[in-house]
This record gives structure tokens, C-alpha cells and sequence, in this order.
């Protein structure tokens, strides 16, 4: 299981079906998605980045700890819980800033260490 699967459930684009009725409603026709809300497809997604960003996780090939959490506030990636080391911790944020949208990691709820 990969880090998108893990956190949101979610089946990869080509496998994803429309839903018969959607949850989250689309911006106006004249008015475009900001990049922090895009989903995985373009569309309009309340946690877009936060899912490209695991997405990025898994395209990088982290690993999946199980032990960390990805959310956004607005174009914040936001990571939570406790990372292995420091390395895969740098790790997680050299990744999470290449995402486009994303204008700063925080990781002051993150746990260093075994």
C-alpha cells in the first residue's frame, strides 16, 4: 500500500470512476481551481495538494512508515507523526516542495526517532 492509497483511500486516476453524485461542488465555470485545491485529475479537491503531494511520496519511491500523516492548510503542506530518522524526514520535504502549489512544509508535529 502506498503512501495515497493509505491516507485518502484512493485509487489511482485511471482507475478512479465519476461519482454519481459529488460531494464537493466545482468552482464557477469562469473561475479557476487554485493550484492548492487541484486534484489529481484538475479537478476541484478540498485536499488537492495534500494528495499530490502523497502521490509525489510514492512516484519517489518512500517508503510508506504508516507513521506519518500528510494534511494542507491552504498551501501549507502540513506533515504529522513520527519519521524514522532526519534523512527521510529532509526526504519527505525535498519532495513535498518540488509539488507544485506547495509554498512551505511544516513539520513541527513531527517525531524524530525510532
Amino acid at each position: 500500500m502506498g503512501w495515497l492509497d493509505r491516507l485518502f483511500k484512493h485509487d489511482t486516476p485511471a482507475q478512479q470512476q465519476p461519482a454519481a453524485s459529488p460531494v464537493q461542488t466545482a468552482p464557477a465555470p469562469m473561475e479557476s481551481v487554485p493550484i492548492e485545491r487541484m486534484g489529481l485529475m484538475g479537478e476541484y479537491d478540498q485536499s488537492g495538494l495534500a494528495k499530490r503531494v502523497a502521490k509525489a511520496f510514492d512516484d519517489a519511491g518512500l517508503d510508506d512508515h504508516q507513521t506519518v500523516w500528510i494534511a494542507q492548510t491552504s498551501a501549507t503542506v502540513v506533515l504529522k507523526g513520527k519519521a524514522p530518522n532526519q534523512q527521510v524526514l529532509d526526504k519527505m520535504v525535498a519532495v513535498a516542495k518540488s509539488v507544485e502549489g506547495t509554498k512551505a512544509v511544516d513539520t513541527t508535529q513531527v517525531h524524530v526517532g525510532a
